[in-house]
């Protein structure tokens, strides 16, 4: 399996470009952040995806690890290609992927290409628990017992974003994960 390639760029082409490693040339789809700075004769590493299908053998390229994992993971969701991923990584940055993910929001995934409502609400629903216990805050993803009262509201029924708005909603001087679950229950019954 190829998962790192360094070599030079032989030839570049409308969504992939050619590296030639040790005399031996590899098409490699890319994301149109490497496929934007890429240029003839330049020494290029690529983190790699080898996808091996009945009828194909690709590789995918990556400028980091971090979007070489998101790819993984955006694949693993049925209905989800390695061209659409790959597409979606040119289009969203990872950050904004996760954050989607995280609160929700499939609306951020739906303006990329080749996803539409319902597959987007798929991403968010099958990778939701890849983040389980992890929020955003001020556009930084960290482990908070927020993420945990979210997950428990969404567990026990409510909609995601009526858990987002009572989280918004509660003292924020009570402290640990019950008694904002508590919190939470208490305004939850005075609007629902």
């Amino acid at each position: 399996m190829i998962s790192y390639l360094r070599g030079k760029i032989q030839y570049i082409g409308g969504n992939f470009i050619e590296v030639n490693v040790n005399d031996i040339g590899y098409k490699i789809f890319v994301t149109a952040n490497i496929l934007n700075k890429a240029k003839v004769g330049q020494v290029i590493e690529v983190f790699a995806y080898q996808n091996v299908r009945e009828d194909a053998l690709e590789l995918f390229g990556f400028a980091s690890r971090e979007e070489q994992g998101m790819f993984e993971k955006l694949i693993s969701v049925s209905g989800i290609g390695p061209k659409t991923a790959l597409n979606a990584l040119s289009v969203a940055k990872i950050d904004e992927i996760e954050s989607a993910i995280i609160s929700g929001d499939a609306s951020v995934l739906t303006k990329i290409s080749g996803i539409g409502k319902k597959t987007a609400e798929r991403i968010v629903l099958e990778l939701k628990n890849k983040y389980k216990g992890l929020s955003e805050v001020s556009g930084k993803i960290i482990q908070t017992e927020d993420g945990d009262v979210f997950d428990a509201l969404v567990g026990l029924g409510y909609s995601m974003d009526q858990a987002r708005n009572v989280l918004r909603q509660i003292d924020k001087n009570i402290k640990g994960t019950e008694k904002k679950i508590k919190a939470c229950l208490q305004l939850l019954s005075k609007k629902y």
